[in-house]
């Protein structure tokens, strides 16, 4: 019996030797939500469904989870799921407020985003996010929409290129990389991982490559990153997060990479203080007091996997837990 195969025709199977899903800070993450057994709940990255079961084992019977994903895959996943509690959103969490509304959910109690990409996502070479195993240039969260790695890299100007690899992977080798695939792409259509890879590592000394991490890792993120707009889409979606809360919610997020886990820590330390309005301003001090006051409270500082998580799990030691609270205005 063949490998199954996309319309590429590249495989779509495991990348050997990779462990099946394993859901990271699944414990922590549920407890730090303070399941009320009737409460109503998000899980704004459904995966494969770790956080999703636990929730749902914590539920009562007029409780309610409503869980997102962008792809395909995984909503196909969810839709196994069998409860009449829980309904899947195939749509990214940067529109929730508005597929909740459409669901006829106003408040919740708690929101979980577990961001970045999935181990399922990495495992199918076909999806083309791993640099493991060769696959199509996609790197697509949902291949329904944008375009693939491999046309965005066939169009996209040197210095954009650039400044995509510098600014969403964080890479100091941002320059080289970007001007050794223009020459490559030059030659031959860019349209497998492996041809991205060798590219990146050609590029990087080796006396100068971070160690236990390929070298072309931040250009693999910062492409994905980048063409699934996964920092804009966060930007969006805190806000709207803290607007649906109920006083007492709580918002936990889960992060894998410091620009990420940046955009949150932000937002919520400024959503902690109090906003200084301008002077004058022709409010009364009721107002005043209602405008300015914080809307979340930090609860705790950040979590990290523990040593037995990492050495169980290697993918969650990049990962960072944050968690805040809705505050009462009223």
């Amino acid at each position: 019996m063949g490998c199954h195969r996309n319309s590429t025709g590249f495989p779509c199977d495991p990348v050997p030797h990779v462990s099946t899903h394993t859901t990271v800070l699944l414990d922590q993450a549920v407890e730090a939500l303070a399941i009320k057994p009737g409460g109503v709940y998000v899980d704004g990255t459904f995966g494969r469904g770790g956080h999703s079961r636990l929730i749902l084992s914590q539920l009562g019977n007029n409780g309610r989870l409503v869980a997102f994903d962008r792809d395909p895959a995984a909503v196909a996943a969810g839709k196994a799921i069998e409860d009449r509690r829980f309904h899947i959103v195939h749509a990214s969490f940067s529109r929730i407020k508005e597929m909740l509304c459409q669901l006829g959910v106003d408040r919740v109690d708690g929101v979980l985003l577990d961001l970045g990409v999935s181990s399922p996502q990495l495992e199918e070479a076909c999806r083309g996010f791993s640099f493991q195993v060769d696959g199509p240039l996609d790197m697509r969260m949902n291949p329904d929409e944008g375009v693939p790695a491999s046309e965005w890299l066939k169009a996209v100007p040197e210095t954009q290129l650039e400044e995509v690899i510098k600014n969403y992977g964080e890479e100091r080798f941002a320059k080289q990389i970007a001007r050794a695939i223009a020459e490559a792409r030059a030659r031959q259509p860019l349209i497998t991982t492996h041809q991205l890879a060798s590219i990146v590592a050609a590029v990087i000394p080796a006396h100068k490559r971070e160690k236990k991490q390929n070298p072309a890792t931040r250009t693999f993120q910062a492409i994905r990153l980048y063409l699934n707009q996964e920092l804009e889409k966060l930007s969006l979606a805190l806000p709207q997060c803290v607007e649906i809360l109920n006083a007492g919610g709580r918002l936990v997020t889960i992060s894998f990479h410091s620009l990420e886990d940046r955009i949150v820590k932000r937002f919520m330390r400024a959503s902690a203080k109090c906003d200084v309005l301008p002077r004058k301003l022709p409010l009364r001090l009721q107002e005043v007091r209602l405008l300015s006051r914080p809307t979340l409270h930090l609860i705790g500082r950040a979590i990290r996997p523990d040593e037995a998580e990492i050495a169980a799990n290697p993918r969650a030691r990049s990962a960072v837990m944050r968690v805040a609270e809705r505050i009462d205005l009223f």
